[in-house]
This record gives C-alpha cells, sequence and structure tokens, in this order.
C-alpha cells in the first residue's frame, strides 16, 4: 500500500512520487489550500493539496478530519523558503497530493494525543488510542530494543531459555496468590506464579546449567506507581556458581541492555551491606544520585540534660539517634518550614523532629541549651557542618527512625531540588537478613530457599545473614536474588527455625524437596523487574506507561471492563456458586 514510511521521505526524495499511508495527526484548511499532518509509527510529514493542482485529490481531503485513516501518493519537494519545520525529521519536505484514499473515517476523539494532563481513568478506558501517541510508540519501541538485547547477551552467554508453567501450585509464602479454579477437579485450585523461583531451581537439578527467562508473573497484592498484579520479569538461574558469578552475569546483562537502549552506564557497580544502607540512607534501596547520608550521635547525646534524648541514647542497641545534614538548608528553608516538617515526620511515627542551624558564631537552635559547647563542637565536626547548613536529628526506636529520617532524606532533597533526573546510578546491597520478624512470626526476609551465611549462633534470627543481593537504581529495586539451599539439612533447618512442620514443608514444597535429595547442585541467580527497568529507562514515573494494556490501582482493566462477572453455566462446570452478602 506505501512506498515509504512518513519519516523515511527526506530530501533525497524531492522530485519523486511517494505513497504514505497513516493517521491525520492535523488538518489546515487556508483558504482552499489543504495541508495535513500525517502521521505513522516513525512521525510525521506534511501533505499538502490544492485544487489548481489535483482537484479530485482537494474534494477528499476536504472531508478529512483529525484521526482519518488516508493511503496519500503524491511528489516530494521542498518547503518554501522560510517555511521549514526545524521540529520534524520531514520539516524541510512535504508531498503534493496527487491521490487521496479515505482508507477509515474517525469517531471524534475523546481526548487529545498530546495532553499529557488528561485524566488517566479517560486514557486506559481508550489505552488503544493513547498509544497512538509517538511518546508511547518511543517507550515500546524502547521495550523491544531491550528485550532483544537481554535474550542476544544471554544467549551469548550460553543460557537456555525454558518456559516455565503458568498454571501451578499455590505456594503462599510471598505475596497473595492468584487462584485458577480446576472444572476437572472440583474443589481444588491452580495458582498464577509469583515467580518461576521453584521450577528454576528444578530446572538446575535437572542439569540445565544456565536457564533464562522473559517471564510473566503475577502477584494480588496493593498497587502503586512501579507495581501491576502481572508484570514481566527477566529470570536468570546458573549452577555451580558463587555470589560473585551471579553478580557479573548481572552486571554484564544490564550494561548490555542499558547500551543497547543508548544509556551508557559502568560495566560494574558499587556495593553496600544491607547494614550499612539502612544505617545511612533508612532503605534498602537508597537513592545514590545524591549524598546526604545520616550520621550516629547517640554518643553525643547520652550526655544531653534532656532526659528524653539520653534515655533513648543509653540503650543504642534497640534505640537509633540520627542526624542528617541538609546542605545550605538555612538560606532555602525558613523556620516556619523546618518547624512544618516535624508534621512530614510525624506521619510515619515520629514524634519529633530537632535541628541545629549552622551560624557565623556556631550551632543555634532551641536544643542547644541542653548540650555542652564541647558535644556542639562535636556534632559540627561528625555531621562535617558549613556556614549556612542544618541538622536534623530523630531519636527513637531504631526500626521508626531508620524509617522515618530515610524519607524525609528523599523529602529533603525533592524540596530542595538536588536530585538529577538524567543520572543512572547503580548499587548492589549486599548480605541480607536471613530472617525477620512479623507479628510474632519468623519468616524469610527474601524467600526460605535462600542459602543462609551460617547457621552456627541461631541465639537471634534476625542477626543471620544470607548471601542475597538486591540491585538498585536510583532509588528503585530493579531486582535481586541469592544463593540457593542446595542440601536438605540446611532446608529443614531453615524450616524448623521459621516454624514450618515437616508436614506443612512436604505439602507446599515437596516437589523441591524430593528433588533437593537427587543430587541438586550449588545454585543461584536473580531476578529483574522488566517492566520498572524500561520505566526508569524511558523516564517516566509509572509503570503503567511501560505496560501496553495495564491494570488501575484497583487492579482493573479499564478498556475490557475485567474482572467481571461469569454466567452461571461456567460456574457451575466449575463447582463453584456466587454466596451474596449483604452491604
Amino acid at each position: 500500500m506505501r512506498t515509504h514510511y512518513c519519516t523515511d521521505v527526506t530530501e533525497t526524495n524531492i522530485g519523486e512520487t511517494v505513497t504514505v499511508a497513516g493517521w491525520v495527526n492535523s488538518r489546515r484548511d487556508h483558504g482552499g489550500l489543504i495541508f495535513i499532518d500525517l502521521r505513522d509509527k516513525g512521525g510525521l510529514v506534511q501533505l499538502v493539496c490544492d485544487p489548481a493542482d489535483n482537484k479530485e485529490a482537494w474534494e477528499v481531503a476536504e472531508k478529512v478530519r483529525d484521526e482519518f485513516v488516508l493511503i496519500a501518493t503524491g511528489k516530494v519537494r521542498a518547503r518554501g523558503e522560510g517555511l521549514e519545520n526545524p521540529n520534524l525529521v520531514t520539516g524541510k519536505i512535504e508531498i503534493v497530493l496527487e491521490n487521496l484514499v479515505i482508507e477509515n473515517r474517525s469517531k471524534p476523539m475523546p481526548f487529545d494525543l498530546n495532553d499529557e494532563k488528561v485524566n488517566e481513568e479517560i486514557k486506559l478506558r481508550n489505552r488503544f488510542l493513547e498509544l497512538r501517541s509517538t511518546k508511547s510508540y518511543e517507550i515500546f519501541k524502547l521495550r523491544s530494543t531491550a528485550n532483544i538485547a537481554v535474550r542476544n547477551c544471554l544467549n551469548e552467554m550460553d543460557f537456555l531459555d525454558v518456559e516455565t508453567p503458568i498454571l501451578t501450585k499455590s505456594t503462599p509464602e510471598g505475596a497473595r496468590d492468584y487462584l485458577v479454579p480446576s472444572r476437572v477437579h472440583h474443589g481444588e485450585f491452580y495458582a498464577l506464579p509469583q515467580s518461576p523461583q521453584l521450577f528454576k531451581q528444578l530446572l538446575m537439578v535437572s542439569g540445565f546449567d544456565k536457564y533464562f527467562q522473559i517471564a510473566k508473573c503475577f502477584r494480588d497484592e496493593d498497587l502503586r506507581a512501579d507495581r501491576q498484579p502481572e508484570f514481566t520479569q527477566i529470570d536468570v538461574e546458573m549452577s555451580f556458581c558463587t555470589q560473585e558469578d551471579v553478580i557479573k552475569v548481572a552486571e554484564k546483562l544490564i550494561h548490555d541492555t542499558f547500551k543497547a537502549c543508548g544509556k551508557d552506564v559502568p560495566t560494574t557497580f558499587p556495593r553496600m551491606t544491607y547494614k550499612d544502607a539502612m544505617e545511612k540512607y533508612g532503605s534498602d534501596k537508597p537513592d545514590m544520585r545524591f549524598g546526604m547520608a545520616m550520621v550516629d550521635v547517640d554518643d553525643i547525646f547520652i550526655n544531653s540534660t534532656n532526659e528524653i534524648f539520653s534515655n533513648i541514647a543509653a540503650n543504642s542497641t534497640k534505640n537509633r539517634i540520627k542526624a542528617l545534614k541538609c546542605p545550605n538548608g538555612d538560606n532555602i528553608f525558613s523556620k516556619r518550614q523546618m518547624k512544618g516538617f516535624e508534621d512530614y515526620v510525624r506521619k510515619f511515627g515520629a514524634s519529633g523532629l530537632g535541628y541545629f542551624q549552622m551560624k557565623e558564631d556556631g550551632l543555634k537552635g532551641p536544643l542547644t541549651k541542653f548540650f555542652s559547647e564541647a558535644d556542639l563542637e562535636e556534632i559540627v565536626k561528625r555531621t562535617k557542618l558549613e556556614v549556612g547548613d542544618v541538622v536534623f536529628f530523630g531519636a527513637g526506636d531504631k526500626k521508626t527512625v531508620l524509617d522515618y529520617m530515610g524519607r524525609f532524606r528523599l523529602f529533603l532533597a525533592e524540596q530542595m531540588d538536588i536530585i538529577p533526573a538524567d543520572a543512572f546510578e547503580f548499587l548492589w546491597v549486599v548480605d541480607f537478613p536471613m530472617f525477620e520478624t512479623v507479628d510474632g512470626r519468623t519468616k524469610a526476609l527474601h524467600h526460605p530457599f535462600t542459602m543462609p551465611k551460617s547457621l552456627d549462633d541461631i541465639s537471634d534470627l534476625e542477626d543471620i545473614e544470607s548471601i542475597a543481593y538486591d540491585i538498585v537504581l536510583n532509588g528503585t529495586e530493579l531486582g535481586g536474588g541469592s544463593i540457593r539451599i542446595h542440601k536438605q539439612e540446611i532446608q529443614d533447618k531453615v524450616f524448623k527455625l521459621m516454624g514450618i512442620s515437616d508436614e506443612e514443608a512436604r505439602e507446599k514444597f515437596g516437589f523441591l524437596l524430593d528433588a533437593l535429595e537427587f543430587g541438586a547442585p550449588p545454585h543461584g541467580g536473580f531476578a529483574l523487574g522488566f517492566d520498572r527497568m524500561i520505566m526508569l529507562l524511558a523516564g517516566t514515573d509509572s509503570i503503567r506507561d511501560v505496560i501496553a494494556f495495564p491494570k488501575t490501582q484497583k487492579a482493573q482493566c479499564l478498556l475490557t471492563q475485567a474482572p467481571s462477572a461469569v454466567d452461571e453455566e461456567q460456574l457451575k462446570e466449575l463447582a463453584l456458586r456466587i454466596r451474596k452478602t449483604e452491604a
């Protein structure tokens, strides 16, 4: 139907007759002379229709409206002097129409494709229209490029692409499963995979050595800007490997993928222990695009004449007093603003927020009266304060202080606009705790198949470290992984520490436990959130922008109106009945 895509028509085609096809981006009538901007996947080209040149084509052009589908044939010519459009690839030429076909008409558009402020609900109801925009096309072109780069990179490293099941067994150890009722086995359910974790471990037992998959995963959990109920991850597993081997593969994969997408990133990334990340940045996924690390000042505050501070500082095992330096904050924020920051941290459990201002003649602020001159000098020295800086303090139980001060660090950086938008700062966070305690119950921080560094001392389960690692990009967890447990006796001990009985372990993970008894090799791997990676590469704030047909925050597809009710016959086949409840 066409000889060229719109943006393939250039000055080299002047004098040639070409045929292009696409959608009407805009139409303008200048006193009988009609101009049409035609759009296809590459961009725009200008069509010109003069009744003096071709009356038949002009009569068709008169009927054209926005988003009509056209097939246009004409001769390429240079635009008149002063009429060039430097914002278009095709801005130096135009096509004088000789034949114009309206292949299909369009209803009036429910929104302007180029309007960024359109209501999100309207765009999602008409997602197929939003995808017509040049911005959307460029995002999915980027996604396709990254997908191919991932496959090429892992193929070159001899990884085997293997598809694992979508209908599988429910293993409720992570997020909530999506369940699928069985028609054949009434009362029993499949689960959609939260990840291919167990199957990729089985493939290592099978001797496949190196596996990868760009896998669909499903989690029935509350949504946010970087989370969807169904998502895509790059899943990788390898045998006879150490943590170093896995990290090298991940770094090469990320470097090659970003390079294919036109982004220059390092070949290796810095590392930080989980403990340091939490103590310095209040997060296991710290944003390293700016500084502002927190500093411990417990030993200074223990000398304070304020009993609240001294009592908190006296128990440095359970409590923390953290100082956060805000460079030039005294010149940026008013006293009223700084007092208002207390309202922000209170939302995350803080009981208050103290601060000092660094003036020419030393520290000033309402808290100075509780400290000796020597202690004030030590605060200045430890936090490296300069004139114009402000230092904020958070005090209380360890977990709460690290959380709200970590959030406050990001909040301040955003308020000061010091986070470079075009930077890519990667970080490996390593040595994660093996266990965490939630509501009095011991759970695996990552998953129960993660290899602990040692189980010799189990007096405090939260002190046990695992061979687990996360890759963080600009404060977003891009992915992570671990070396897995491949010895049955270690796996049994981990289950016992988590309070999982032999019967429960057998019921949930029997097929994996059986496999570990047949010569399982040492193995480990990682998974990267593909959607999150594209979101960061594309510079967009929402993961919905990089998924072709995403769900809302209520896990609904507004385009297809899913989820939806099904008829009684389908329910009967599945031996299901909907129980109606009163409002």
